[in-house]
């Protein structure tokens, strides 16, 4: 995507924006004139970096931290937006903290996966909207997966599960704020090649995906972060509601 699209004078919150899809959606957007909010949760000097980017492009951010697997955290950051003017959210934060078979799953484990993957979106949704209806404007971009279509690997239920709800999610927030001038909608990667499937998956597994994939290859953060910018973007001014798949034609 070339730099035509502008969101000068906009502020893009970015969800687990330290790598992977939030890393490159966030640097992105700041390239672009947005301020970034960029939101991280462990990996402080990744989300240093980040911000030294997009300061290097000539954009403006700062750094938000919260645990969003846990309710303190995302009450925290929700309190963090607090007399904020918030014009982009971008629900990127998840993972499936582990892989793990049904019959061991715990109480804890599931309540993190899914406060992570789910509810926290929808509480910083819920944090944000208000703002977006008083101006009668406003972009909400929820990154589900294609683990919502197909169910995900074995040991990812909770993720899968999380993540398809997501995607229902974004359907009914596109349905009751369209009235307002809001924009919500999703976008469902594939696999892509970052240290999150590097983390979660062998060799074998993504090769498996490779070949079952008709573009033959993993897709990248960057092209998942266009798909992200272009759902923010006038071009896309009838589009809502939709979970746009990103993968290659996998599914």
């Amino acid at each position: 995507m070339d730099n035509v699209i502008n969101f000068g004078g906009m502020t893009a919150l970015i969800t687990g924006a330290s790598s992977g899809i939030g890393a490159a959606s966030a640097t992105a957007f700041g390239t672009r004139g947005a301020r970034v909010l960029i939101h991280y949760n462990r990996q402080e000097s990744e989300a240093q970096r980040i911000l030294e980017r997009v300061r290097g492009a000539g954009g403006q951010g700062e750094l938000l931290r919260a645990d969003l697997t846990t309710m303190d955290g995302v009450r925290s950051l929700v309190r963090a937006l607090a007399g904020r003017r918030i014009d982009i959210l971008v629900n990127n934060a998840g993972s499936l903290i582990q892989r793990t078979p049904v019959l061991n799953f715990t109480e804890e484990l599931w309540e993190q996966v899914l406060t992570l993957n789910l509810t926290s979106a929808f509480f910083l949704a819920k944090a944000v909207l208000a703002g977006m209806v008083e101006r009668k404007s406003g972009f909400v971009v929820n990154v589900s997966s294609v683990a919502a279509r197909n169910g995900g690997g074995l040991g990812a239920l909770a993720y899968a599960s999380a993540k398809g709800a997501l995607s229902t999610m974004t359907m009914g927030l596109a349905k009751e704020f369209a009235p307002f001038g809001i924009r919500v909608n999703a976008v469902s990667p594939g696999t892509i090649d970052t240290k999150y499937h590097r983390n979660f998956s062998n060799d074998q597994i993504l090769n498996a995906v490779k070949a079952a994939t008709p573009m033959a290859r993993l897709g990248t953060a960057e092209e998942v972060a266009d798909v992200i910018l272009f759902l923010c973007s006038h071009e896309a001014r009838f589009i809502q509601g939709q979970v746009i798949e990103v993968n290659g034609g996998f599914s």
